[in-house]
């Protein structure tokens, strides 16, 4: 039933292309990093898509071009039906008031110089919300909703413990109520016990303040918890998207079910596929033709190197779950029997 809602944010075509290099006479011409290469997502109102995928896949990338912190190569962003990849910076500045982010760093992201009062206040600041004194109760007010006591106002960043400075910079990022919230890996820089505590304030201000997010991770458990609906990316491409349950029981693209085995085993007894790829992540710079998973798939033929597959789906497939893939049907015939080496 979600599909027939609208989304609140639809991404077509997104691409980001970083020129690199001097472009020396003996170069053969202008050369670029396809950080994000043809993205195609949709995120509805009160759910939480997680994205996935190795380093050096995109999903950071892909978050700062929501947020256009960084101008697109080619592609649109849609927030509520506008798009926002043109906007004058004027207007640009009204609708970034309803899409927030979460860093990964919880110290980097804190200017050392100012106060936990001032660093929380600083977006109602720069939107021009309330007088001073509004803007200090509001701040006060959003240290309690993150776990954290009002008289931590007048402290500085390096004062508080990571997991605290983590609250603090959530605390910044829903001062000014957004609709949306992008979290780009918010945990991966603390502690494992310190992280639990962070994720479970995250789902509890999601179901209190009916938020959406966007949970970028490389730690496939957090995902599992976290989210809804789970895309996962390689080499600056979507290859599966789906429900977590659909993805964690039914994965349908090899480097989903690669990404799948890696997750630790919780007892040494458990029966679990081993999946180790074969090579390395290809460069960026110079991507394989067709499939771009084609150099480290088992499955690969002729036509995964020659042709690009898209999204797609079959009748074992739930609705909304689909994955690029050549060989879906070959995939699901040779489940548990995959010898990545």
């Amino acid at each position: 039933m979600r599909f027939l809602i609208k989304p609140l944010l639809e991404v077509e075509g997104l691409k980001k292309h970083f020129k690199v290099g001097n472009n020396l006479p003996w170069q053969k011409g202008p050369k670029s990093v396809k950080a994000v290469d043809g993205v195609n997502l949709n995120v509805y109102p009160g759910e939480t898509l997680g994205i996935v995928g190795e380093s050096g896949c995109g999903k950071s990338t892909v978050a700062r071009l929501i947020n256009q912190l960084v101008e697109s190569t080619e592609g649109k962003v849609k927030f509520n039906g506008k798009d926002i990849t043109n906007m004058r910076t004027k207007e640009l500045r009204k609708e970034r008031k309803n899409i927030q982010m979460v860093f990964q760093d919880p110290f980097a992201s804190l200017d050392p110089r100012m106060s936990v009062g001032e660093l929380v206040s600083e977006p109602l600041k720069i939107h021009n919300v309330g007088d001073k004194n509004y803007r200090k109760n509001k701040a006060e007010e959003m240290l309690e909703i993150v776990g954290l006591n009002k008289n931590f106002a007048s402290r500085n960043p390096h004062e508080f413990s990571g997991g605290q400075r983590q609250r603090i910079n959530i605390a910044r990022t829903l001062v000014l109520e957004p609709e949306l919230v992008i979290c780009d890996e918010p945990v991966s820089a603390l502690d494992v016990s310190v992280q639990a505590q962070i994720i479970n304030l995250l789902k509890k201000l999601q179901r209190e303040l009916s938020l959406t997010l966007i949970f970028i991770s490389h730690d496939l458990n957090v995902v599992r918890y976290m989210c809804e609906r789970v895309l996962v990316m390689y080499l600056g491409k979507v290859v599966e998207v789906g429900s977590y349950k659909d993805i964690y029981s039914n994965p349908s693209h090899p480097y989903t079910k690669a990404l799948l085995a890696s997750i630790p085993k919780e007892s040494p007894f458990d029966k679990k596929e081993s999946i180790v790829l074969k090579g390395s992540i290809p460069s960026p710079l110079n991507p394989p033709s067709g499939c771009r998973f084609h150099t480290r798939c088992p499955f690969a033929t002729e036509i995964c190197k020659k042709s690009e597959p898209s999204l797609r789906s079959t009748e074992e497939m739930l609705e909304g779950h689909t994955a690029a893939c050549h060989h879906i049907e070959k995939i699901k015939g040779e489940e548990g029997k995959l010898a990545y080496n």
